[in-house]
């Protein structure tokens, strides 16, 4: 059975850090890219951050670029998620994907990730 599994979701304050984790199994993650994405109450799910599988680049969303670091450890088939400075608008449920196309370049659209998550809330507030 292919599966993944969020972890690391919570409370925070904001300014504070969270770290995200992603367990695959029933499938090597490594071959995979892998995409965070997050679902706000009321709006879309939308991309945060990307790993692809063949040299490790990575890609990250305008609103969190310099806060959020996405990362992989395929020798415990897990891709992780650290979070800093954390502000409100960041509340909302987070996923992790696999885009198991095998393709070489990191595709960023929902759509194009078949291997979800359950997601992890992670809620900024005071």
């Amino acid at each position: 059975q292919l599966q993944l599994v969020e972890s690391g979701g919570g409370l925070v304050q904001p300014g504070g850090s969270l770290r995200l984790s992603c367990v695959a199994s029933g499938f090597t993650l490594d071959y995979y890219a892998i995409g965070w994405f997050r679902q706000a109450p009321g709006k879309e799910r939308e991309g945060v951050s990307w790993i692809s599988s063949s040299d490790g680049s990575t890609y990250y969303a305008d609103s969190v670029k310099g806060r959020f670091t996405i990362s992989r450890d395929n020798a415990k088939n897990t891709a992780y998620l650290q979070m800093n400075s954390l502000k409100p608008e960041d509340t909302a449920v987070y996923y992790c994907a696999a885009d198991r196309s095998l393709l070489k370049f990191v595709r960023r659209r929902v759509y194009e990730y078949d291997c979800w998550g359950q997601g992890t809330q992670v809620t900024v507030s005071s």
